[in-house]
């Protein structure tokens, strides 16, 4: 039976090129292994493809009342990056650990995965679950599958905490997000003849405005006392792609965007919005082709984690770590997914955000140690 320190486990999950465009089975099959060395049976929940896996255990009594600690697999690219080291090696310098995934969010799984026989030493009263996910980084595709099972299956747990980069901070609310893509069918013509035609791209020009205008009425209503950065949605196109020559009508043209919803609202409130001013409009262009047409598609839509009235994983980590204060983030996570089947739900983890997605990703040794104390502290508690 082989025994890691946090240290030793952060190497090793860093080693695994759990880019989301790769398979993220390696890293579960260690996972795995190393659970079933200590006695701990996991589950695994496949993707469609069966390339990629969630993984969740437990650790201690099937009883109700336990905590799940959630972290994803996946990292960002590196392509492109001015890395000074091998992303995928932990170099430590000068007080930190660099490597592609040690903030965002590969340390704070090493980190519990290495007090597993802590936890099987103590005795656990109340067990403690892991909840391993993939393609977090792409728009939370992996996570919902493996939630409604545990949703079925588990014990109620008394709290969710989500190892998301927090600097140790206790977050309870975070933007949803909702990405699309916008397809606008017009009708060519000789530019000379623009009573003849449909311009698609004239028209999705339109349609980004009126997307434009939704976000400022929200930055001019926006309320005083939110807590997000922006304090308001945000509503913003990304890429724009249509036309063939200047003197053509363009025939198509599609655009991508994102919203990032505060919690009071979702992000389908958006793509509503769009749906229903383009309908006068799609009825004009019908009028010149019955071809023309204006559609949207989801490609993510993840809901945002709402602040609970005495939450109880919110009291949990103010109780382990002695904060007294919670905070808010304004980008998406997994949390929203787990409070939405009723699991009260926080993020809590090691590392910054402000270095994930970086070239020269890195983590503070000293954030790793506050992290492992908590954990000590939440077995204690739990045992």
């Amino acid at each position: 039976m082989k025994k890691y320190t946090s240290r030793q486990l952060i190497d090793k999950l860093v080693s695994f090129e759990t880019v989301s465009s790769e398979s993220n089975l390696p890293l579960i099959e260690f996972v795995q292994s190393y659970l079933a060395d200590h006695g701990v049976t996991s589950k695994l929940v496949f993707s469609d493809d069966g390339k990629k896996a969630n993984l969740y255990a437990s650790v201690g009594p099937m009883e109700r009342g336990g905590v799940i600690l959630s972290g994803h697999t996946d990292v960002v690219p590196v392509e492109g990056q001015p890395w000074d080291t091998n992303p995928f090696q932990v170099v430590e310098k000068n007080g930190r650990l660099y490597g592609r995934g040690t903030a965002d969010m590969k340390s704070f799984m090493a980190i519990a995965l290495a007090l597993v026989p802590k936890m099987l030493e103590r005795g656990l009263r109340k067990p403690i679950h892991f909840a391993l996910s993939y393609d977090e980084e792409i728009g939370c595709f992996g996570a919902p599958s493996m939630i409604d099972e545990m949703a079925e299956l588990l014990p109620l747990p008394m709290a969710v905490i989500v190892g998301e980069p927090t600097s140790m901070r206790i977050i309870n609310a975070n933007k949803g997000i909702g990405y699309y893509t916008t397809t606008v069918t017009g009708f060519e013509a000789h530019s000379s003849q623009v009573d003849r035609g449909v311009s698609a791209v004239m028209t999705a020009a339109r349609l980004v405005t009126f997307l434009e205008d939704m976000m400022l009425d929200n930055r001019r209503n926006l309320s005083l006392d939110s807590p997000f950065e922006p304090p308001y949605t945000s509503v913003h196109v990304g890429v724009i792609k249509g036309g063939t020559a200047f003197n053509i009508i363009a025939r198509h043209c599609s655009f991508d965007w994102d919203v990032r919803t505060i919690p009071s609202e979702t992000p389908r409130d958006y793509i509503d919005k769009l749906n229903s001013h383009c309908e006068p409009l799609i009825k004009q262009m019908k009028k010149v082709s019955t071809a023309c047409d204006i559609v949207t598609t989801v490609n993510v839509q993840t809901p945002g984690l709402k602040p609970e009235e005495e939450g109880a994983a919110e009291l949990l980590c103010k109780h382990l770590s002695g904060e007294k204060d919670s905070e808010a983030v304004s980008y998406a996570t997994e949390g929203g997914l787990f409070q939405k089947v009723g699991f009260s739900t926080v993020l809590c983890g090691p590392g910054s955000i402000d270095q994930a997605h970086k070239p020269n990703e890195y983590i503070e040794i000293s954030q790793v140690k506050v992290a492992e104390l908590f954990m000590s502290k939440l077995i204690d508690h739990l045992a």
